[in-house]
């Protein structure tokens, strides 16, 4: 298992700032080691973001994504105490699920 994101989720008036910083190799699958041999495909397809459980935020990545992503968006209507959680899910069929408190 990956690890945990980085969240950080700050109110601002009625707008929520989230940034994300992902855990992952994010491999194109054109790359080769040292011994010549291709690096297999490993990256995050899909990336999702929920405000206390309603979908906010839906993305689909491909190889062209840097290792250790970073994301990072705006909500409105929020306020501190509120819930954000974000997803992934990769080519090889691993997820990750991390959540954080708006401050």
């Amino acid at each position: 298992m990956a690890d945990p994101m980085r969240i950080r989720a700050q109110a601002a008036g009625e707008k929520i700032n989230v940034r994300v910083l992902m855990s992952h190799e994010m491999e194109s699958g054109q790359r080769k080691d040292a011994n010549g041999a291709i690096v297999p495909a490993w990256h995050i397809q899909e990336v999702t973001a929920t405000h206390n459980g309603l979908a906010v935020f839906s993305a689909e990545w491909g190889p062209g994504v840097s290792k250790n992503p970073f994301l990072q968006f705006t909500l409105k209507n929020g306020k501190a105490g509120d819930k954000i959680s974000v997803s992934w899910k990769d080519n090889k069929g691993d997820t990750r699920t991390d959540e954080a408190t708006v401050t």
